[in-house]
């Protein structure tokens, strides 16, 4: 195994994370940033009226991106095992 092919499994990893998350991180951004702006035009400063509809977002998002975040894990998996044989090549 070369330091080019860790390198590149590694950062494949740190992709299919990036891919992984960004449905939950962006859905929590645009959450956080609405509330945050209805907070501000109201000048009402309750952690309860952030805290629920960001979770309540958070579970939707995951409700409708988990299957694809769980084909792209799967998907990663399955072609990180089957290539063991050729990533452990002794010669």
């Amino acid at each position: 195994m070369t330091p080019d092919l860790v390198m590149d499994i590694g950062r494949e990893a740190l992709w299919t994370i990036a891919l992984l998350l960004a449905p939950l991180l962006l859905s929590a951004l645009a959450a956080g940033l609405t509330i945050g702006m209805f907070q501000a035009a109201t000048q009402i400063n309750e952690m309860t009226l952030s805290f629920i509809p960001k979770l309540a977002v958070l579970i939707l998002a995951m409700a409708l991106a988990g299957p694809f975040m769980i084909d792209l894990i799967v998907n990663y998996m399955r072609e990180l095992v089957t290539s063991i044989p050729t990533l452990l090549d002794l010669n």
